[in-house]
């Protein structure tokens, strides 16, 4: 079968799996986020430091990165879209591992093994629509994809620090446990109506000879490097907001949770403005101004009295990281096209290893300095990272290397 280059020619059928695996991003990311408001009351509950209690966001988004190493071949192998679904079931499984935790210990190793699982989730996506969608219109669909990425960032965010607030901490992983079941039916419904992939028309090299090429390939170690940085920078902050807000301004896990949760909803705010924003400035624009974005809106954050300001900060901020964080993953569709599967997975490995280094730098940086500090010299190195990406970017497109 022959794809067609179109986005409107997308069957429905085509359509309607893409909305639900955009639903299980949905799941994955609010998975991951979910601990970021929970980190005080964690550290209260078990009677350990917000550095300890962080082990709950930076292991599992070290066993993340690390398990892409096992999802790229396996996605290229027994299909993507199936992967997604099985993984999908792994994470309901863990969630509920996690909600009966019966001490910090058996929590964290519940979030490993649910990490094991969710690893495969978005990247394993994106790489699907890479294989279904034409470049030229790649960035367009990954945009509308990306709605459920950021869509759960801030739910879970939101219904993290509200469960524990109000029902407490346990109650947010049985949430995320009813959400995986849910859409793990609707995946498996889904897959007998799947129409077959189009495969180049060479055979893909072997993983490890993969590995080889991206090794030797310049562009590819800069997209790594880049990803890497990222998640130790961006993701970092994202996971100490909540607690820098709680601490600093005195407000309740709660609002501090939902403050937080505009950075999603400045992320959908992009989404629904994609089409124009990435014909206006461009994939080079998109990376300069959306760290220039994020990082003016966190040193806001960082650095201002006032509390209520950190409600439109975080928005912006939102937006400044989908516009990077969007041309990113465009980029990383097309790293190695002739098994993108282990491409974005390589993508994703780094980039939740630079998360995973970056939570456990920032916790301890804040445990010794003033948060504010922290957050403002982190803000700051993100608007070099869009100075430098744009700068890549420009040299790269200036080859029309993805393009082909």
């Amino acid at each position: 079968m022959k794809i067609n280059t179109s986005t409107h020619a997308l069957s429905p059928n085509t359509q309607r799996a893409i909305f639900l695996l955009s639903l299980a991003t949905f799941c994955s990311m609010a998975l991951q986020r979910i601990c970021d408001p929970m980190l005080p009351e964690l550290s209260r509950v078990f009677d350990v430091p917000i550095s300890e209690a962080s082990q709950v966001i930076s292991l599992f988004a070290l066993t993340y990165g690390l398990m892409q190493l096992f999802y790229g071949p396996v996605g290229d192998r027994f299909g993507k879209y199936r992967v997604v679904m099985l993984a999908c079931m792994g994470c309901g499984v863990g969630s509920v591992l996690s909600a009966l935790s019966a001490n910090l210990e058996i929590l964290v190793t519940a979030r490993i093994a649910t990490a094991l699982a969710a690893a495969a989730i978005i990247p394993l996506t994106l790489a699907w629509v890479g294989d279904v969608v034409h470049y030229e219109q790649r960035q367009e669909t990954l945009a509308r994809v990306g709605i459920g990425t950021t869509l759960g960032m801030t739910g879970g965010q939101l219904f993290g620090g509200l469960l524990t607030d109000t029902f407490g901490w346990r109650w947010a992983f049985a949430l995320m446990a009813f959400a995986f079941a849910v859409v793990s039916f609707l995946l498996l419904k889904q897959l007998k109506h799947l129409e077959p992939v189009a495969q180049h028309g060479h055979e893909p090299a072997g993983f490890f000879k993969q590995l080889q090429q991206v090794a030797h390939n310049a562009w590819a170690r800069t997209l790594l490097s880049v990803a890497l940085v990222e998640g130790a920078m961006i993701f970092g902050l994202l996971a100490v907001t909540a607690s820098h807000l709680h601490h600093m301004h005195h407000i309740s896990l709660t609002l501090a949770g939902g403050t937080t949760a505009l950075y999603g909803l400045g992320g959908m705010a992009y989404m629904a403005v994609a089409k124009f924003a990435i014909r206006r400035f461009g994939e080079v624009g998109l990376a300069r101004w959306g760290g220039a974005y994020f990082g003016l809106a966190f040193l806001v954050i960082a650095f201002c009295p006032w509390w209520q300001l950190a409600l439109p900060a975080c928005f912006v901020a939102g937006f400044g990281f989908a516009m990077f964080h969007n041309t990113m993953q465009a980029k990383a569709t097309q790293m190695v096209p002739t098994a993108r599967a282990t491409g974005v997975t390589l993508f994703a490995g780094f980039l939740f290893l630079g998360q995973a280094i970056g939570v456990l730098v920032l916790a301890a940086l804040i445990g010794v300095f003033d948060s504010s500090h922290v957050l403002g010299a982190v803000a700051v190195g993100v608007m070099g990272l869009g100075a430098f990406f744009a700068y890549a970017i420009a040299k790269r497109n200036a080859t029309q290397a993805d393009h082909a």
